[in-house]
Protein backbone atom coordinates (compact mmCIF):
# COMPACT_ATOMS: atom_id res chain seq x y z
CA UNK A 1 0.00 0.00 0.00
CA UNK A 2 1.23 3.53 -0.72
CA UNK A 3 2.46 5.47 2.29
CA UNK A 4 -0.08 7.94 3.71
CA UNK A 5 0.88 11.51 2.90
CA UNK A 6 1.73 13.78 5.81
CA UNK A 7 -0.35 16.97 5.56
CA UNK A 8 1.82 19.95 6.39
CA UNK A 9 -0.04 22.88 7.95
CA UNK A 10 0.83 26.49 8.71
CA UNK A 11 -1.13 28.76 11.04
CA UNK A 12 -1.23 32.53 10.50
CA UNK A 13 -2.30 34.38 13.64
CA UNK A 14 -1.78 33.04 17.15
CA UNK A 15 -4.71 34.25 19.23
CA UNK A 16 -7.48 32.29 20.89
CA UNK A 17 -9.00 30.92 17.71
CA UNK A 18 -5.57 29.66 16.60
CA UNK A 19 -5.40 27.57 19.77
CA UNK A 20 -8.64 25.86 18.75
CA UNK A 21 -7.18 25.16 15.29
CA UNK A 22 -3.95 23.78 16.75
CA UNK A 23 -5.88 21.57 19.17
CA UNK A 24 -7.97 20.17 16.31
CA UNK A 25 -4.98 19.52 14.05
CA UNK A 26 -3.12 17.70 16.82
CA UNK A 27 -5.95 15.17 17.06
CA UNK A 28 -5.75 14.22 13.36
CA UNK A 29 -3.35 11.45 12.29
CA UNK A 30 -0.75 12.30 9.63
CA UNK A 31 -0.99 16.05 10.18
CA UNK A 32 2.00 18.17 11.17
CA UNK A 33 1.88 21.86 12.13
CA UNK A 34 5.18 23.04 10.71
CA UNK A 35 4.96 26.82 11.15
CA UNK A 36 3.14 29.63 12.94
CA UNK A 37 3.26 33.31 11.99
CA UNK A 38 2.21 36.37 13.95
CA UNK A 39 3.20 39.97 13.26
CA UNK A 40 3.68 40.71 16.97
CA UNK A 41 7.25 40.07 18.07
CA UNK A 42 7.68 36.83 19.99
CA UNK A 43 4.02 35.90 19.88
CA UNK A 44 4.35 33.04 17.37
CA UNK A 45 7.16 31.41 19.35
CA UNK A 46 5.22 31.79 22.60
CA UNK A 47 2.27 30.08 20.92
CA UNK A 48 4.49 27.24 19.68
CA UNK A 49 5.91 26.74 23.17
CA UNK A 50 2.52 26.81 24.87
CA UNK A 51 0.94 24.41 22.37
CA UNK A 52 4.03 22.18 22.42
CA UNK A 53 4.50 22.35 18.66
CA UNK A 54 8.18 21.57 19.01
CA UNK A 55 8.78 20.92 15.30
CA UNK A 56 7.19 24.19 14.18
CA UNK A 57 9.05 27.29 13.06
CA UNK A 58 8.03 30.79 14.20
CA UNK A 59 7.72 33.78 11.88
CA UNK A 60 6.74 37.42 12.24
CA UNK A 61 6.25 37.79 8.48
CA UNK A 62 3.57 35.45 7.13
CA UNK A 63 5.15 35.66 3.66
CA UNK A 64 8.18 33.82 5.06
CA UNK A 65 5.89 31.10 6.36
CA UNK A 66 4.34 30.79 2.90
CA UNK A 67 7.76 30.06 1.37
CA UNK A 68 7.70 26.68 3.13
CA UNK A 69 6.40 23.45 1.63
CA UNK A 70 2.86 23.54 3.05
CA UNK A 71 -0.33 21.79 1.99
CA UNK A 72 -2.72 24.05 3.86
CA UNK A 73 -2.92 27.19 5.95
CA UNK A 74 -5.33 28.21 8.72
CA UNK A 75 -6.00 31.94 8.72
CA UNK A 76 -6.62 32.91 12.36
CA UNK A 77 -5.90 36.63 12.22
CA UNK A 78 -8.25 39.47 13.16
CA UNK A 79 -10.86 40.09 10.45
CA UNK A 80 -8.99 42.92 8.74
CA UNK A 81 -6.10 40.61 7.80
CA UNK A 82 -8.19 37.73 6.40
CA UNK A 83 -8.03 39.15 2.88
CA UNK A 84 -4.29 39.80 2.57
CA UNK A 85 -3.16 36.60 4.24
CA UNK A 86 -5.65 34.41 2.35
CA UNK A 87 -4.81 35.89 -1.04
CA UNK A 88 -1.07 35.58 -0.34
CA UNK A 89 -1.49 31.96 0.75
CA UNK A 90 -3.57 31.05 -2.31
CA UNK A 91 -1.11 32.77 -4.62
CA UNK A 92 1.65 30.76 -2.93
CA UNK A 93 -0.16 27.56 -3.88
CA UNK A 94 -1.58 26.66 -0.46
CA UNK A 95 -5.11 25.53 0.37
CA UNK A 96 -6.79 27.91 2.83
CA UNK A 97 -9.15 27.56 5.77
CA UNK A 98 -10.10 31.10 6.80
CA UNK A 99 -12.06 31.90 9.92
CA UNK A 100 -15.37 33.70 9.64
CA UNK A 101 -16.27 36.35 8.67
CA UNK A 102 -14.67 35.84 5.30
CA UNK A 103 -13.36 39.41 5.09
CA UNK A 104 -14.05 43.04 6.03
CA UNK A 105 -15.45 44.15 2.66
CA UNK A 106 -17.29 42.52 -0.20
CA UNK A 107 -14.55 43.46 -2.66
CA UNK A 108 -12.01 41.68 -0.50
CA UNK A 109 -14.13 38.51 -0.56
CA UNK A 110 -14.40 38.74 -4.33
CA UNK A 111 -10.62 38.98 -4.62
CA UNK A 112 -10.18 35.99 -2.30
CA UNK A 113 -12.48 33.87 -4.46
CA UNK A 114 -10.69 35.01 -7.61
CA UNK A 115 -7.32 34.03 -6.09
CA UNK A 116 -8.70 30.60 -5.19
CA UNK A 117 -9.96 29.98 -8.72
CA UNK A 118 -6.89 31.38 -10.46
CA UNK A 119 -4.56 29.16 -8.44
CA UNK A 120 -6.85 26.11 -8.37
CA UNK A 121 -6.60 26.00 -4.58
CA UNK A 122 -9.46 25.61 -2.17
CA UNK A 123 -10.75 28.47 -0.06
CA UNK A 124 -13.01 27.16 2.70
CA UNK A 125 -14.63 29.33 5.38
CA UNK A 126 -14.95 28.31 9.04
CA UNK A 127 -18.65 27.83 9.75
CA UNK A 128 -18.48 24.94 12.20
CA UNK A 129 -22.26 24.86 12.97
CA UNK A 130 -22.65 23.27 9.52
CA UNK A 131 -21.20 20.09 11.03
CA UNK A 132 -24.10 19.64 13.42
CA UNK A 133 -26.11 16.79 11.81
CA UNK A 134 -29.27 18.71 12.70
CA UNK A 135 -28.20 21.41 10.23
CA UNK A 136 -28.07 18.77 7.50
CA UNK A 137 -31.52 17.62 8.58
CA UNK A 138 -32.88 21.16 8.30
CA UNK A 139 -31.42 21.45 4.81
CA UNK A 140 -32.92 18.09 3.86
CA UNK A 141 -36.40 19.14 5.05
CA UNK A 142 -36.29 22.53 3.31
CA UNK A 143 -35.02 21.11 0.01
CA UNK A 144 -37.18 17.96 0.05
CA UNK A 145 -40.32 19.75 -1.08
CA UNK A 146 -42.20 19.01 2.16
CA UNK A 147 -42.70 22.73 2.70
CA UNK A 148 -43.79 23.38 -0.88
CA UNK A 149 -42.61 26.69 -2.28
CA UNK A 150 -40.58 28.49 0.41
CA UNK A 151 -41.41 32.18 0.18
CA UNK A 152 -40.36 33.67 3.53
CA UNK A 153 -37.52 32.96 5.96
CA UNK A 154 -36.78 34.61 9.29
CA UNK A 155 -33.42 34.08 10.94
CA UNK A 156 -30.97 35.67 13.33
CA UNK A 157 -30.79 35.75 17.06
CA UNK A 158 -29.96 37.84 20.03
CA UNK A 159 -27.94 37.69 23.20
CA UNK A 160 -29.37 39.49 26.19
CA UNK A 161 -25.75 40.31 26.95
CA UNK A 162 -22.82 39.13 24.86
CA UNK A 163 -20.65 41.91 23.49
CA UNK A 164 -16.96 41.15 22.88
CA UNK A 165 -14.23 43.80 22.90
CA UNK A 166 -10.80 44.37 21.44
CA UNK A 167 -10.51 43.91 17.69
CA UNK A 168 -14.20 42.93 17.44
CA UNK A 169 -15.42 46.50 18.09
CA UNK A 170 -13.05 48.56 15.90
CA UNK A 171 -14.48 49.12 12.44
CA UNK A 172 -11.21 49.11 10.53
CA UNK A 173 -10.21 45.84 12.21
CA UNK A 174 -13.53 43.97 12.22
CA UNK A 175 -15.51 45.55 9.38
CA UNK A 176 -18.79 44.99 11.19
CA UNK A 177 -19.94 44.08 14.67
CA UNK A 178 -22.68 41.65 15.64
CA UNK A 179 -23.40 40.84 11.99
CA UNK A 180 -19.85 39.74 11.24
CA UNK A 181 -19.31 38.02 14.57
CA UNK A 182 -22.51 36.00 15.05
CA UNK A 183 -24.91 37.14 12.34
CA UNK A 184 -22.92 35.44 9.60
CA UNK A 185 -23.75 32.10 11.26
CA UNK A 186 -27.47 32.89 11.10
CA UNK A 187 -27.22 33.81 7.46
CA UNK A 188 -25.30 30.65 6.64
CA UNK A 189 -27.82 28.48 8.47
CA UNK A 190 -30.73 29.90 6.44
CA UNK A 191 -29.01 30.34 3.09
CA UNK A 192 -27.41 26.90 3.18
CA UNK A 193 -30.80 25.30 3.83
CA UNK A 194 -32.19 27.18 0.82
CA UNK A 195 -29.28 26.22 -1.44
CA UNK A 196 -27.61 29.66 -1.24
CA UNK A 197 -29.86 31.72 -3.55
CA UNK A 198 -28.36 34.97 -4.80
CA UNK A 199 -29.23 38.07 -2.73
CA UNK A 200 -30.75 40.91 -4.75
CA UNK A 201 -31.66 43.86 -2.48
CA UNK A 202 -31.34 44.86 1.18
CA UNK A 203 -33.23 47.35 3.34
CA UNK A 204 -31.63 47.59 6.77
CA UNK A 205 -31.25 49.40 10.08
CA UNK A 206 -28.39 49.15 12.58
CA UNK A 207 -27.58 50.73 15.96
CA UNK A 208 -25.06 50.52 18.81
CA UNK A 209 -26.85 51.96 21.81
CA UNK A 210 -25.44 49.34 24.17
CA UNK A 211 -21.88 49.16 22.93
CA UNK A 212 -21.34 52.91 23.14
CA UNK A 213 -22.82 53.17 26.64
CA UNK A 214 -20.27 52.76 29.49
CA UNK A 215 -23.06 51.26 31.59
CA UNK A 216 -23.05 48.21 29.30
CA UNK A 217 -19.55 48.06 27.82
CA UNK A 218 -16.20 48.77 29.46
CA UNK A 219 -14.68 49.79 26.10
CA UNK A 220 -17.54 52.09 25.11
CA UNK A 221 -15.21 54.89 24.03
CA UNK A 222 -13.69 52.56 21.40
CA UNK A 223 -16.95 50.98 20.19
CA UNK A 224 -17.38 51.74 16.47
CA UNK A 225 -19.55 48.93 15.07
CA UNK A 226 -23.19 47.85 15.33
CA UNK A 227 -24.49 45.82 18.26
CA UNK A 228 -27.94 45.43 16.65
CA UNK A 229 -29.11 45.05 13.07
CA UNK A 230 -32.24 44.11 11.19
CA UNK A 231 -32.79 43.75 7.45
CA UNK A 232 -35.29 42.67 4.84
CA UNK A 233 -33.47 40.88 2.03
CA UNK A 234 -34.88 39.84 -1.34
CA UNK A 235 -33.39 36.64 -2.72
CA UNK A 236 -33.54 34.97 -6.10
CA UNK A 237 -36.51 32.64 -6.47
CA UNK A 238 -38.98 35.19 -5.06
CA UNK A 239 -37.90 34.54 -1.46
CA UNK A 240 -37.83 37.19 1.27
CA UNK A 241 -35.43 36.86 4.20
CA UNK A 242 -36.02 38.74 7.45
CA UNK A 243 -32.69 38.95 9.26
CA UNK A 244 -32.06 40.26 12.77
CA UNK A 245 -29.12 40.07 15.14
CA UNK A 246 -28.12 41.55 18.48
CA UNK A 247 -25.16 41.41 20.85
CA UNK A 248 -27.18 43.00 23.66
CA UNK A 249 -30.83 43.85 24.31
CA UNK A 250 -33.53 44.11 26.94
CA UNK A 251 -35.28 40.94 25.77
CA UNK A 252 -34.90 37.21 26.22
CA UNK A 253 -35.00 36.27 22.53
CA UNK A 254 -35.43 37.62 19.01
CA UNK A 255 -37.38 34.51 18.14
CA UNK A 256 -36.84 31.29 16.28
CA UNK A 257 -35.69 30.70 12.73
CA UNK A 258 -38.69 30.02 10.49
CA UNK A 259 -39.12 28.73 6.96
CA UNK A 260 -42.61 29.41 5.59
CA UNK A 261 -43.74 27.39 2.59
CA UNK A 262 -46.97 26.89 0.69
CA UNK A 263 -47.37 23.35 2.09
CA UNK A 264 -45.72 23.61 5.48
CA UNK A 265 -43.55 25.57 7.84
CA UNK A 266 -40.40 24.71 9.79
CA UNK A 267 -39.55 26.34 13.13
CA UNK A 268 -36.08 25.90 14.63
CA UNK A 269 -34.68 27.25 17.89
CA UNK A 270 -31.02 27.39 18.91
CA UNK A 271 -29.65 25.40 21.83
CA UNK A 272 -28.27 26.93 24.98
CA UNK A 273 -29.48 29.16 27.77
CA UNK A 274 -28.26 32.24 29.55
CA UNK A 275 -27.28 35.78 28.45
CA UNK A 276 -24.73 34.63 25.84
CA UNK A 277 -27.06 32.16 24.12
CA UNK A 278 -29.84 32.63 21.58
CA UNK A 279 -27.75 32.77 18.42
CA UNK A 280 -26.71 30.28 15.73
CA UNK A 281 -23.07 29.84 16.73
CA UNK A 282 -23.85 26.49 18.32
CA UNK A 283 -26.35 23.69 17.95
CA UNK A 284 -30.08 23.16 17.50
CA UNK A 285 -32.45 23.23 20.47
CA UNK A 286 -35.76 22.17 18.94
CA UNK A 287 -37.45 21.67 15.56
CA UNK A 288 -41.15 21.60 14.67
CA UNK A 289 -42.94 21.02 11.38
CA UNK A 290 -46.27 22.80 10.86
CA UNK A 291 -48.45 21.20 8.20
CA UNK A 292 -51.98 19.97 7.47
CA UNK A 293 -53.03 16.34 7.86
CA UNK A 294 -56.52 15.40 6.64
CA UNK A 295 -57.29 19.14 6.50
CA UNK A 296 -56.36 19.50 10.18
CA UNK A 297 -53.71 21.91 11.40
CA UNK A 298 -50.91 19.67 12.68
CA UNK A 299 -47.64 20.30 14.50
CA UNK A 300 -45.00 17.57 14.38
CA UNK A 301 -42.03 17.71 16.72
CA UNK A 302 -38.84 16.61 14.97
CA UNK A 303 -36.43 14.85 17.34
CA UNK A 304 -33.13 16.66 17.68
CA UNK A 305 -30.17 14.43 16.79
CA UNK A 306 -27.92 13.93 19.81
CA UNK A 307 -24.38 13.67 18.47
CA UNK A 308 -21.65 14.66 20.92
CA UNK A 309 -19.43 15.94 18.11
CA UNK A 310 -16.90 18.69 18.62
CA UNK A 311 -18.08 20.84 15.71
CA UNK A 312 -14.88 22.88 15.58
CA UNK A 313 -12.76 19.74 15.34
CA UNK A 314 -15.05 18.42 12.60
CA UNK A 315 -14.50 21.61 10.59
CA UNK A 316 -10.72 21.31 10.73
CA UNK A 317 -10.81 17.58 10.02
CA UNK A 318 -12.95 18.15 6.93
CA UNK A 319 -10.41 20.66 5.63
CA UNK A 320 -7.61 18.13 6.09
CA UNK A 321 -9.63 15.38 4.39
CA UNK A 322 -10.34 17.66 1.45
CA UNK A 323 -6.60 18.19 1.04
CA UNK A 324 -5.74 14.53 1.57
CA UNK A 325 -8.29 13.20 -0.91
CA UNK A 326 -8.36 16.11 -3.37
CA UNK A 327 -11.97 17.02 -2.61
CA UNK A 328 -13.71 20.35 -3.22
CA UNK A 329 -13.70 22.99 -0.49
CA UNK A 330 -16.08 21.85 2.27
CA UNK A 331 -17.61 25.34 2.65
CA UNK A 332 -16.62 27.08 -0.55
CA UNK A 333 -15.67 30.74 -0.51
CA UNK A 334 -17.67 31.31 -3.69
CA UNK A 335 -20.79 30.33 -1.75
CA UNK A 336 -19.97 32.41 1.33
CA UNK A 337 -19.46 35.38 -0.99
CA UNK A 338 -23.28 35.74 -0.89
CA UNK A 339 -23.17 35.84 2.90
CA UNK A 340 -20.58 38.61 2.80
CA UNK A 341 -22.59 40.47 0.15
CA UNK A 342 -25.59 40.62 2.48
CA UNK A 343 -23.51 41.99 5.37
CA UNK A 344 -22.06 44.58 2.99
CA UNK A 345 -25.58 45.44 1.81
CA UNK A 346 -26.84 45.82 5.39
CA UNK A 347 -24.05 48.29 6.20
CA UNK A 348 -24.65 50.30 3.02
CA UNK A 349 -28.41 50.36 3.47
CA UNK A 350 -28.23 51.34 7.14
CA UNK A 351 -25.79 54.16 6.35
CA UNK A 352 -27.87 55.53 3.48
CA UNK A 353 -31.24 54.82 5.16
CA UNK A 354 -32.66 53.30 1.99
CA UNK A 355 -32.87 50.02 0.11
CA UNK A 356 -29.74 49.11 -1.83
CA UNK A 357 -29.04 46.68 -4.66
CA UNK A 358 -26.51 43.89 -4.31
CA UNK A 359 -24.25 43.59 -7.33
CA UNK A 360 -21.95 40.60 -7.72
CA UNK A 361 -19.57 39.64 -10.53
Amino acid sequence: MPETKIIRIGIIGSGGIARAHASAYKKIPNVEIVAVADSMEGKAQAFIDKEELHAAAAFEDHLKLLELDLDGVSICTPNFAHHETSVNALNAGKHVLVEKPMSVTLQQSIEMVEASRCNDKMLTVGFQPRYDPNMALIQEIVQSGQLGKVYFVETGGGRRRGMPGGTFIRKELAGAGAMADIGCYSLDMALNALGYPKPLTVSAYTSNYFGTNPKYHKEAEHFEVEDFGVAMIRLEGDIVLNYKISWAMHMDTLGATMFLGTDGGLKVTPAGSGPWSGVWDGSVGSMSLYHDVANQNTQTSIPVIQHGLNLFDEKVKDFVNAIQYNRPAPIDGGEILYNQAIIDGVLRSAASKREVTIELP
